[in-house]
Order: C-alpha cells, then structure tokens, then sequence
C-alpha cells in the first residue's frame, strides 16, 4: 500500500508541475469558503443543522455514493464515516435518519458518472435529502498504474479536465432529479508522513486538485465541501488504519464529527 501512496502523490505532483502557481489555489479555496457563510447569532438564516431538525419529515433520507471511503474500508461494517454522521444527525435532530451506502471499491468518477447518468440511483435520489460524494481519488492511480513519466505528464491535465467534468454532471443529474437536496462533497487529503520528503510538496499541491470539488461545490446552493484534510493530515496519521491510505474507525469518526460541525455553523441556502 506504500507503493500506492506514493503512485498517488507522483501523478499529482508531476501533473501539477512546480510553479507560482502552486499558491493560487489555496487563495481560490480560501474564497469559497468564505462564501460558505458562517452562522451568526444576529442572523435569521438557518443551518443546515437547523433545518434538517426543524423540516416536518418525521424521515431524513441519507445517500452516499462514491469510492472506498465511502465504503469504509479500513473500519468494521457500521463505523464507517457515512453511518457515524448519520447515528451524530439523528441525535442531534431527534429524527430517524434513513442511510443508504452505495460505496464501490475502486470506482472512478468516470465510472460513477457513468452509473449516475444511466439512472442507476435516480429513485435513491428523488427521496434522499443529503447525498453525500467522495470520488477522485482512483482516477490518479488508475492514470498511474503502468503509465510511463512521460505518459503521466501528457495526460494529467485532461484527467483533471474529466474529473471536474464527471463531478459537475454528477451533481447537475442530481440537482435535476432533487434541486432540494443538499450535496456533500469529501476533500481528498494528504496520507503522506510529514518525514516524507514529498509530503511538503504534495501537501501545497493537493488544493489544485480539490480547487475542483469546490468549483463544482460552488455552482449548487445547497452544498457543502467537508473539510477532511483538516483531520486527515500529517498532525493526524493516527486516524489512518493500517494501509497508510483509508481512515480507521477514529479518522471516519473525525470526519463524521467535521461534518457535523460544518452542519452546525454553514447555512443552508436555497436551491430553487
């Protein structure tokens, strides 16, 4: 599985290149998140927490598609991130909170684009009121897998392209079938140590491939991107089990609680 790590961050780093522009991205996510607007006590718009625990739904439908993570490998069946979040909104709301995990190991968002746009989830869809997405991360080591260097930089930039691509059809389907649905994306993060010699780069690096998420992120209201390189990182390896590459039961249970707390204090803005 170090092998793999390492496959993950060469591709981005070559793809990526070593420039001034290595900074531009994080300034662009900084201004995203920005616009994700915090909850204050003088405002009367409400947070997504809020409004989930005050809708008439005796039900909260929770879909979640995407890759492994979503899956929860790396963590006993029911404490991956998706159920965890699921058991904290239920206490939190007093509500009963239907999951429905459609994690596929090794997916791409080729792959998951594909299966989203032949209708594979469209009646999942139409019923969930939180579809939560984690893709991205296989698209890298599929490209990297028995590709030469040479291969790898010439066709990093459209596998960026197609990925950016495939998430913005994903969530247009989605927004097409349920405009009142909210969309939660997962950023990918680093799982390189900080002893790593590549982890500095690789760490600057990775805002260019999530500036992607939240570009995506950005064109639908009632969204939100879960911060999960703020406890998936170098100060956190003890959240990783041990592949070195997936969250064990305490980083999903990190993750879970992040995405909570971004319920908490982001508002929900309409998305009709």
């Amino acid at each position: 599985m170090k092998l793999v790590k390492y496959l993950f961050v060469f591709v981005m780093l070559i793809g990526l290149g070593i420039s001034a522009w290595i900074y531009y991205p994080q300034y662009q996510i900084h201004q995203m998140k920005k616009h994700a607007v915090v909850v204050s006590k003088s405002s009367n718009q409400t947070s997504y927490l809020n409004y989930y625990r005050n809708t008439q739904k005796a039900q909260i439908h929770h879909l979640a598609i995407g890759d492994s993570i979503i899956r929860g490998v790396g963590a006993p069946k029911d404490e991956n991130f998706v159920s965890l979040f699921s058991k904290k909104l239920a206490t939190q709301t007093s509500k009963k909170i239907v999951t429905q995990n459609e994690g596929i190991n090794g997916i791409t968002s080729n792959e998951l684009n594909g299966l989203v746009q032949e209708g594979r989830y469209d009646e999942s869809i139409k019923q969930s009121d939180i579809v939560t997405i984690n893709v991205g991360g296989n698209d890298i080591l599929q490209m990297a897998n028995g590709q030469d260097i040479r291969s790898v930089i010439q066709g990093y930039d459209q596998l960026k392209n197609n990925f950016s691509k495939n998430l913005t059809n994903i969530t247009k389907k989605i927004t097409m079938l349920n405009p009142n649905a909210t969309i939660v994306f997962l950023e990918l993060y680093n799982p390189l140590s900080p002893d790593d010699q590549l982890y500095p780069l690789a760490d600057k690096m990775l805002p260019k491939w999530n500036l992607n998420i939240y570009e995506a992120a950005n064109k639908v209201p009632g969204s939100i991107v879960v911060e999960t390189t703020k406890v998936i990182n170098g100060d956190h390896l003890q959240n990783l089990s041990p592949d070195g590459v997936h969250p064990n039961v305490a980083g999903y249970t990190a993750i879970s609680e992040q995405m909570i707390d971004q319920f908490k204090h982001q508002f929900r803005k309409s998305s009709v």
